[in-house]
């Protein structure tokens, strides 16, 4: 049987009224994409130029943007886009969005975001972390558009098989975060904003390289690769049961990271501190 990520891969239909494209960007960023085939909602476009040839390749309208953090790869085309057309633009409170912040409305945990063409429902949480105020999108299962399946935008804080850098957060503050986003429902699409699949698979599996599922998806995200097709989305069930960065309460974890690094781990938030340094300088 196929995984869900391969049944959900590249433009995914959801429903036949929407449709959620990742679209590259620079060398490894998805520009997601949420139409319903006339309209679209394009989120963290830190680049107007896919943005612009994928919506004439598909005569799709930009109606709306959304923005999760302030990172020059998710704001850095808002001003471009917006030049085409003045749209609706939302976007975290109490971050600097570049030319974007002019235009953006802001947002915090526990807001909504309702646009009507195409027509979308979004829960606002705050998963801060990688910057400060970094913010997630939440389209709930039974909210307009959703049709039966959650989705979540979650930008640079949770990734297939791993999580962000802590560039301004610390590693309390990316764990609740993660915490938060591993307690939605397990059918729940991730739509991450890179395709780091296959180097965070490298990681995973030497903090957790008895798990069986990990040894699996490693080879199914290959083939995935090899073939050109975006391993994406990944679902919430699928990331608990692979990324290390939300198991880090499982003893085999904590057990291999203590004899690889040499520390004591006595606790989840020292087991995911010492598996995030270490991810940053894991090779």
């Amino acid at each position: 049987m196929n995984s869900p990520l391969e049944q959900a891969s590249h433009a995914t239909a959801v429903a036949a009224a929407l449709e959620y494209v990742p679209v590259p960007a620079f060398e490894d960023n998805y520009i997601w994409v949420v139409s319903d085939g006339r309209n679209a909602v394009a989120v963290d476009p830190g680049d107007a130029a896919p943005v612009r040839a994928y919506l004439a390749k598909r005569g799709w309208r930009l109606a709306a943007i959304l923005l999760t953090h302030h990172h020059n790869d998710h704001v850095g085309g808002v001003a471009d886009l917006l030049s085409d057309e003045r749209v609706p633009v939302y976007g975290p409170l109490g971050e600097a969005l570049g030319a974007a912040d002019a235009f953006v409305t802001r947002l915090k945990g526990g807001d909504a975001v309702h646009l009507d063409a195409p027509a979308l429902d979004f829960k606002v949480m705050d998963v801060p972390g990688h910057t400060r105020g970094h913010i997630a999108y939440f389209q709930d299962a039974g909210s307009i558009g959703a049709a039966g399946t959650p989705h979540l935008f979650c930008g640079d804080t949770l990734f297939a098989c791993g999580c962000g850098r802590l560039f301004e957060g610390t590693p309390a503050q990316m764990l609740a975060s993660l915490d938060s986003l591993a307690a939605l429902p397990g059918a729940t699409q991730v739509h991450c904003a890179h395709e780091y699949t296959l180097s965070n698979i490298r990681f995973a599996l030497a903090c957790d390289p008895g798990n069986a599922a990990l040894r699996d998806w490693s080879q199914k995200a290959a083939g995935l690769r090899e073939r050109g097709v975006p391993t994406l989305p990944t679902t919430i069930a699928h990331e608990r049961a692979v990324n290390p960065f939300l198991r880090a309460d499982d003893p085999a974890v904590q057990a291999n990271l203590a004899e690889a690094l040499h520390e004591t781990v006595s606790d989840r938030l020292t087991a995911f501190t010492l598996m995030r340094e270490w991810k940053n300088r894991f090779r």
